[in-house]
């Protein structure tokens, strides 16, 4: 039965992680994620079913449009599967359990979000908001303690992010600090701290990486939501254990 679920999860991740390219490359435009079809963007072909399966398309058709020959973005295959990884993998670090959903669509979040901020640099306030009210419904179907707990979150989350862009003259974009309010729903206010904490930790890597390989530049902003990524699944998964151990040090 085990096996059954993680079948039905992995085709999950992969049929929703396609849907999360159109949401993440189209609604920061302002476009429909429904109309048009799904298109190659060079030659305008529409694709047909079999340019639509996820991840497998694209090695059928060796990451080249079959109409026009334009290189497809790797980003496509790579949040198809890393989204059906993601997740096949939950349950292996809290169980098939309600929370479940809780996991998944916070994933699905940071999915979306990691795609527009690569992509344009921007983290929609209309994908923020629709999540706003799952999270909320989810929170509500299945409290944690103490039930207050989501709200501070999110409201500290809120003011962190606010101090920081005032202090730092606009340093923090306004879809950071509307972000962090959301998963403060999620991860609580203990949960949201260590969330940027750690965000800042995978930046500041991912920042030396990036300019040693040519790819960032010293001065010149980068995609925070990466970061921001690593560190709120960091610390939803191994949130208490780390502040567990932090704890021992005071």
């Amino acid at each position: 039965m085990t096996a059954f679920y993680s079948i039905y999860a992995a085709i999950a991740g992969l049929l929703l992680g396609s849907f999360y390219n159109v949401v993440g490359l189209r609604v920061p435009l302002g476009e429909s994620i429904i109309r048009p079809r799904s298109h190659c963007t060079t030659c305008q072909r529409t694709l047909g079913a079999s340019e639509l399966v996820p991840f497998f398309s694209y090695l059928f058709l060796r990451g080249a449009c079959r109409g026009c020959g334009t290189k497809i973005s790797f980003l496509y295959p790579l949040t198809e599967m890393g989204t059906a990884l993601l997740f096949v993998s939950m349950p292996w670090f809290i169980g098939w359990s309600p929370e479940l959903f809780v996991a998944w669509a916070l994933i699905s979040l940071l999915i979306i979000i990691c795609i527009s901020d690569l992509r344009y640099m921007l983290i929609p306030n209309k994908v923020l908001l629709v999540f706003s009210v799952i999270f909320l419904g989810l929170r509500l179907l299945l409290p944690v303690d103490p039930w207050w707990d989501m709200f501070l979150g999110a409201g500290v989350g809120f003011a962190l992010l606010l101090l920081i862009a005032i202090v730092s003259k606009n340093g923090m974009g306004g879809g950071d600090i509307k972000l962090f309010a959301v998963l403060g729903m999620v991860l609580g206010w203990k949960g949201v701290l260590l969330a940027f904490l750690l965000s800042c930790c995978y930046g500041t890597l991912i920042g030396i990486v990036g300019m040693l390989l040519g790819k960032v530049r010293r001065g010149k902003p980068m995609p925070f939501g990466p970061a921001i990524a690593l560190g709120t699944l960091t610390a939803y998964l191994w949130g208490e254990a780390l502040l567990t151990w932090y704890y021992q040090f005071l």
